[in-house]
């Protein structure tokens, strides 16, 4: 996506995986490998901006550096393992004057921005619940950082998919006030959450139940909205998805329209119609922000919003670990 940003160029890719060396050399032919982030900060005067992409452990050391070397910084989702540690960089890119912005892609997932279209419209009525689900069929976990549990690795789903799920329910209908979860281990080899559910009440009175697995051997709809004159039903994912897995180069002029077959369904009862689901648009996270940088408009993710889903989280995770309700309210909970 960077490489097919107008206003972006890839400067450099820093790994130290042989193979993705190889990956990055063939398809950024033009872009300068380094194999440590210390070489990388040595040419920072090269560049403008630093991306970190890495295990969730390093993001907060990660974009320190990047900050403290006078770069502006895009983060992965989730910004830090702490909402302590996400204020943190928002306080240092705030006294360097660097812009931070989270990538929280799903944003501009089709499905989401269908759901945005219809709330402005006023097609549901008054929202009452919200059902989100990001569920995959993976019964043998594979190898990977996101399955370690200390604590610094900020694995498992609630902090994966979770990230967005909750990302996309504050944005639709504001902050929670109350917070319950269950975060299940199902796979005898996991050492982190991987089978979830997070319910949210939120101060403007719409509940969210949000849902993550690994283990949904049939998967149910991704979207539920339930309003008081109609509702609105999408099943499956962003088209965007799996685009990205077969060409891991994003081309912003290709087709991300779904087919009609899966498209959503709004009405009641059964006077239902079929809604196209709005074209998803990945490409305008990194088009907002070249904006910022050169218009000095407002990044394209707040970073309090990142800090936000991590307070949601760490009441999430409280919230199983007590097995009671949580109350949210200014940053803290009770």
């Amino acid at each position: 996506m960077i490489a097919t940003t107008p206003g972006l160029r890839l400067a450099a890719v820093v790994t130290g995986n042989t193979e993705r060396r190889e990956e990055a050399r063939r398809s950024h032919p033009d872009a300068v490998l380094f194999d440590t982030p210390a070489r990388l900060w040595k040419h920072a005067a090269d560049l403008d901006l630093v991306v970190v992409a890495s295990p969730n452990r390093t993001h907060v050391p990660l974009a320190l550096a990047a900050l403290a070397a006078g770069l502006h910084v895009v983060v992965d989702k989730p910004l830090a393992p702490t909402a302590v540690e996400g204020r943190r960089l928002i306080d240092e890119a705030r006294e360097r004057r660097l812009m931070l912005t989270v990538f929280h892609n799903r944003r501009w997932d089709g499905d989401f921005l269908t759901i945005c279209r219809l709330l402005r419209e006023g097609a549901l009525g008054e929202p009452l619940r919200f059902e989100s689900r990001f569920e995959r069929w993976r019964p043998v976990p594979k190898p990977d950082w996101r399955e370690l549990g200390a604590p610094e690795e900020a694995g498992g789903l609630l902090y994966d998919l979770g990230s967005h799920l909750i990302d996309q329910a504050l944005i639709l209908f504001g902050p929670a006030s109350h917070v319950y979860a269950e975060l299940d281990r199902r796979r005898s080899s996991v050492e982190v959450d991987d089978d979830s559910f997070v319910a949210l009440t939120h101060a403007s009175g719409v509940r969210s139940h949000l849902f993550m697995s690994a283990v949904a051997a049939q998967c149910g709809p991704r979207i539920r909205l339930l309003g008081s004159r109609a509702a609105y039903v999408k099943h499956g994912l962003d088209v965007q998805e799996a685009m990205l897995r077969k060409d891991r180069r994003f081309d912003p002029t290709g087709s991300t329209q779904e087919l009609r077959d899966s498209s959503g369904q709004l009405g009641s009862g059964d006077a239902v119609v079929t809604i196209p689901t709005e074209t998803g648009a990945y490409h305008r996270f990194y088009e907002g922000v070249v904006a910022t940088l050169r218009d000095g408009s407002p990044p394209p993710v707040d970073p309090a919003d990142a800090v936000a889903v991590l307070e949601t989280i760490e009441a999430a995770r409280r919230s199983a670990a007590e097995r009671r309700v949580i109350t949210v309210s200014g940053g803290s909970t009770s």
